[in-house]
């Protein structure tokens, strides 16, 4: 083979392994040129142009479009930096497929039904900006726009360090612990991602993550939580912590044995009887003292970031409440 020998459009196809038509497609196209033609008029191609045609093949096996191969051939855009847009391109095409993945396994999980399933593929196919203008417009209609401190909010004007201070704390913190989904997020991340961004778009859902995070910004306790004094609070937390960490369910027979511990410790605390009454009384209370759905939100960020759920972090209030309503009833 030399520099002269001249190929049928049937012989540079039978040596590339491409049909007639394509090459005869992108000769047209002007991406191979024929080099000349036969008596007959039929197209004669050389051996430039079998190499041209293999890279061609190649590039466009790599989904690079037919009018970029053309100028990457003519020295118009380099190799590299088509490769490197693509590979960009290509990666976000990865990423989005990994998260439709994610979607239908989710779908697939939990039966959803039409309108849920289009919401959850509204709500995944934000981008990383639009989702993180979502939190940041949540967090601000939840704490409001940043103010200076007046006269009014300076440390010892209406209780102690002031709303403000104790807002701001909050607010803070809020932020510090933003859901971030992951470009290749689980099934449980996107599960968590869908419910935690209807959870933020409730206003009721605001006002209590509010109250609970400047309650906990300005070391605010309940009101159990005062009356039964530190130590007593520091024991059950460590108590129903472990229950937690051994997968014990507050309404599971297995949680009897705690509460049957808590009740009576409880109870000398507050000068109380440990019976049916007491037990239903502080089922109460320990309701009363935590939000079930702030607890839900911190919960749902942890799973979208990937955090590994610390038992000691937990607050102590609704696994009490439920496992003290799930057994007053049978234990004296």
């Amino acid at each position: 083979m030399d520099g002269t020998t001249l190929y049928a459009i049937g012989e540079l196809s039978r040596r590339t392994g491409l049909s007639v038509r394509t090459i005869r497609f992108w000769s047209d196209a002007g991406v191979v040129v024929p080099a000349g033609r036969n008596p007959a008029g039929y197209r004669l191609y050389d051996h430039a142009a079998l190499l041209r045609l293999e890279l061609v093949r190649t590039l466009r096996e790599l989904g690079i479009g037919l009018a970029t191969v053309r100028r990457v051939l003519d020295r118009e855009l380099s190799m590299a930096d088509v490769a490197e847009a693509h590979a960009a391109a290509l990666d976000t095409q990865i990423r989005t497929l990994r998260l439709r993945r994610s979607v239908l396994r989710v779908v697939a999980g939990s039966g959803s039904d039409p309108e849920e399933t289009q919401l959850m593929h509204r709500l995944t196919q934000l981008s990383a900006d639009e989702r993180q203008r979502l939190i940041d417009d949540f967090v601000t209609d939840t704490f409001g726009p940043e103010t200076a401190p007046g006269p009014e909010n300076l440390p010892g004007a209406d209780g102690g360090a002031g709303d403000a201070d104790g807002g701001r704390a909050a607010e803070a913190m809020v932020r510090a612990a933003a859901p971030d989904l992951p470009e290749d997020p689980s099934t449980e991340q996107v599960a968590a991602w869908v419910e935690l961004a209807e959870l933020v778009g409730d206003p009721d859902f605001r006002a209590r993550l509010r109250r609970a995070a400047v309650e906990q910004a300005t070391g605010r306790a309940p009101d159990i939580d005062t009356a039964a004094g530190a130590a007593l609070m520091e024991y059950a937390r460590e108590r129903i912590a472990g229950a937690r960490a051994a997968g014990v369910d507050p309404l599971d027979d297995e949680a009897a044995p705690v509460v049957d511990d808590l009740v009576p410790r409880f109870a000398e605390a507050l000068d109380r009887t440990p019976d049916a009454e007491f037990r239903e009384w502080l089922a109460q209370r320990f309701a009363r003292a935590h939000d079930p759905r702030v607890e839900r939100y911190w919960r749902l960020v942890w799973a979208v970031n990937g955090w590994q759920e610390v038992p000691h972090l937990l607050p102590v209030h609704p696994w009490l409440a439920e496992a003290l309503a799930g057994n007053h009833a049978t234990r004296h």
